[in-house]
């Protein structure tokens, strides 16, 4: 069994870690004090090829495994896991308009979000709706030129920032069955977003509710078949579990490295503290517990991959064993900086706020251990 990376998959790595250390990490404080991630950065990103990681080749992404995809996003969180985890929800809606959209939405739609200069937003939790996302209750009444949206989004990253919003609404009976995907223009008549939401972290990314008053939205911009919404936005969130949760491992494993240097020229008792035996035993814990995350996180990429019967019990298992982990460590690495560790110049502070809610986004951890009891339980 080989679990070495290519050298392709090395290069994408270091392609793109270089990129995050020298654009993105040097900024990621000053970005999270202005509450904004600058829209220049996006085309650099989309020129790199990682606006359509896993868009097909032929709608002009990149075309790459869901393997490939936790690399970049494991890479780029070492400099940011607000900038890399916003990338993932841009990846998610182009990979699910790529996958199930018209060839007319594809044509107007995917060549600005492989580049982009068009940034988009996924739309599925409502405000009396989040774990139970089928439960959702923004309507879609059909009209006859398309649709007419009336209900509200919540916790929506890039709301009032981005360009387009891939948006799960019910077009008929309750539950699962009733529900559609349809794409929303920013600037659409009727479209309007809530204030700003002040966050314990991912203060970088612009997060607003998002708000539908008789919102028209043209029958060419529905995603797929009407009723399969549910099914595309479930689909969708097996790949940004694996997502999120690369953000958690790259965060944390910088983290780490931070401390690492850290003790090393923290001085005590004589001596610098990564001298101290107990304190060993702490950084020996938590690389061992990054690389037993690493492993099976990889794992679940490749079962997705591969179209494994187990795939999105094994992606839920992934998203609460690296989420959870990734936190423990950040925790752990603020702890060995002491003081220091509370305060934001050394920059853990900001990677413990930044990953806490990657416990509770694509899916609550709770949700996660349901489904894969589930999974056990129908076998």
């Amino acid at each position: 069994m080989d679990f070495a990376l290519s050298e392709e998959q090395t290069a994408i790595f270091d392609m793109a870690h270089g990129f995050g250390q020298e654009a993105i990490a040097p900024n990621a404080r000053q970005w999270e004090a202005e509450g904004t991630i600058p829209k220049d950065l996006w085309p650099q990103l989309g020129a790199l090829g990682f606006g359509g990681l896993y868009v097909s080749e032929e709608a002009g992404g990149a075309g790459l495994t869901r393997l490939d995809a936790t690399l970049v996003f494991e890479a780029l969180s070492m400099a940011c896991p607000s900038v890399a985890a916003f990338l993932s929800i841009h990846n998610m809606c182009a990979r699910m308009i790529d996958a199930y959209g018209s060839e007319d939405l594809k044509g107007r739609v995917l060549p600005g979000a492989v580049a982009m200069t068009t940034v988009l937003s996924y739309c599925l939790t409502e405000p009396g709706s989040g774990s139970d996302a089928a439960a959702l209750k923004t309507r879609a009444e059909k009209t006859n030129e398309g649709y007419r949206l009336t209900g509200t989004k919540a916790f929506i990253s890039g709301g009032g920032y981005s360009d387009g919003y891939v948006t799960m609404v019910r077009t008929g009976v309750d539950g699962p069955k009733g529900i559609s995907t349809v794409y929303v223009e920013a600037g659409s008549d009727g479209l309007s977003f809530g204030g700003l939401e002040d966050k314990m972290g991912w203060k970088s990314q612009p997060t607003r509710q998002v708000q539908f008053d008789a919102c028209p939205v043209p029958h060419g911009n529905l995603v797929g078949t009407e009723g399969d919404g549910f099914k595309y936005a479930m689909a969708g969130l097996d790949g940004g579990r694996l997502n999120i949760a690369a953000c958690s491992l790259g965060a944390a494993q910088q983290a780490l490295t931070q401390t690492l240097q850290y003790m090393g020229e923290r001085q005590a008792f004589g001596q610098s503290i990564d001298r101290f035996q107990a304190l060993q035993f702490r950084l020996a814990d938590m690389e061992t517990d990054l690389q037993a995350a690493r492993i099976f996180l990889r794992q679940a990429a490749w079962k997705l991959d591969t179209g494994a019967p187990d795939a999105t019990a094994f992606c839920a298992m992934a998203k609460k064993l690296v989420t959870e982990t990734g936190s423990r460590v950040a925790d752990m690495c603020l702890q060995l900086h002491g003081g220091y560790g509370y305060l934001a110049d050394y920059g853990v502070e900001k990677t413990v706020r930044d990953l806490r809610v990657h416990q509770i986004l694509e899916g609550t951890n709770e949700i996660m251990r349901l489904i894969v009891a589930r999974h056990l339980l129908s076998r």
